[in-house]
């Protein structure tokens, strides 16, 4: 007789938890039950519901845009830059950075129908977080610059794979001034990254098409271009992030708003610059002395390229983001062959493919807990 009572009690729990799985089940989807049988609580709803591998057509337009505009705007920029005119980079920067100002006046006064009383009110009440911008300004600013030169002495298939070392100087900027720790997977990447980069070095040393000195100086340009964009970062994230002025209420202000405050500062370093390095050839020859057409139109490309980025990359995460870049850097490869007659051989491939393999498993999520077995 004393087993009646337990067994009435295991009778009890039975139907209780078949209540609570029915209920669940009723609200779970069918799919997400396929893909973890195991975990049937609420809350895991929205990560079964955010591991779905098809990309959305927004995702889709922007991965494409993206891969265009990277590959695009090195093939253009290597194209005017193949004959090494000789107009001051300083001035063709400063004119990148007066056109995207104008555009993204025009975007907010026409489009935006706002007043430019409105800026100055974001200028105002964002006063902290625009004297904090210098140094990413100067960076930037610098990464323009170097791009002329390093693109008037490399191809650009080699500066496309080259400039991926940003990847290893961010990572090491993050280590040593965040404390970040990596994964494990990020770490195989890195070094995927730094034998890639080496790599396409050799390779481009080995090629006599061009001289050495200046294949030198392309490939300083390309480092200096990786160390700045990845202090730049890393600058962003500890200092701008965390001293932002809490006071502006950015919702009610448009990307077009902080490109101005970024073009703004960018505007002012520029000046000092062209005044200590190029005032001697300014007096003497004009700011836009032998500032062909070309010249022009890559100030244009690279101007309207850059807003474009930075307009579609608030909708592009990190895996999107690698993917683009992957893509870009195969493409860029692909039609510097076909368009310059680059030369691409087997070390170039491969290492080409230790890059692609190492942007994409930094970027990947979770790929640290499937090569565990977790």
């Amino acid at each position: 007789m004393s087993l009646i009572p337990r067994e009435m009690k295991l009778l009890e729990k039975m139907e209780s938890g078949r209540k609570t799985t029915d209920e669940e089940s009723e609200t779970i989807p069918s799919e997400n039950l396929i893909s973890n049988s195991n975990q049937v609580e609420p809350e895991d709803n929205t990560v079964t519901k955010s591991a779905t591998p098809i990309v959305s057509s927004l995702g889709l337009k922007i991965l494409i845009l993206l891969a265009f505009q990277n590959c695009l705007k090195n093939l253009f920029m290597r194209f005017i830059m193949k004959e090494k005119p000789e107009f001051l980079t300083s001035a063709a920067v400063i004119g990148v950075e007066i056109v995207k100002l104008m555009l993204c006046l025009i975007y907010i006064l026409i489009i935006e129908r706002r007043s430019l009383g409105s800026i100055l009110t974001f200028l105002k009440d964002d006063y902290r977080n625009t004297f904090l911008l210098g140094i990413p300004a100067a960076a930037y600013s610098f990464q323009m610059s170097m791009e002329y030169v390093a693109l008037a002495n490399l191809n650009a298939a080699v500066f496309s794979v080259l400039v991926q070392g940003k990847l290893l100087t961010t990572a090491s900027f993050s280590a040593v001034i965040l404390r970040k720790r990596f994964k494990i997977v990020q770490i195989v990447s890195l070094i995927l990254l730094t034998v890639g980069v080496m790599l396409i070095n050799i390779n481009n040393m080995k090629e006599g098409d061009e001289d050495e000195s200046n294949n030198m100086k392309g490939v300083s340009a390309t480092l200096g271009i990786a160390v700045s964009s990845g202090f730049a970062s890393v600058y962003t994230e500890k200092v701008i992030k965390a001293q932002r002025n809490r006071n502006v209420a950015r919702e009610n202000y448009s990307l077009a708003y902080v490109q101005v405050q970024l073009a703004l500062v960018s505007l002012i370093i520029l000046g000092i610059y062209a005044i200590l390095m190029d005032r001697k050839e300014i007096i003497e020859y004009g700011f836009l002395h032998n500032f062909t057409t070309g010249a022009f139109l890559s100030v244009l490309n690279s101007a309207i390229g850059g807003l474009t980025v930075a307009a579609v990359l608030k909708y592009a995460d990190s895996v999107l983001k690698s993917y683009a870049t992957a893509i870009s850097v195969v493409m860029t490869g692909i039609l510097s062959m076909l368009l310059f007659g680059t030369k691409i051989d087997a070390i170039y491939i491969l290492g080409i493919i230790n890059i692609l393999c190492s942007v994409l498993l930094y970027n990947g999520k979770d790929l640290d807990k499937i090569a565990c077995g977790n």
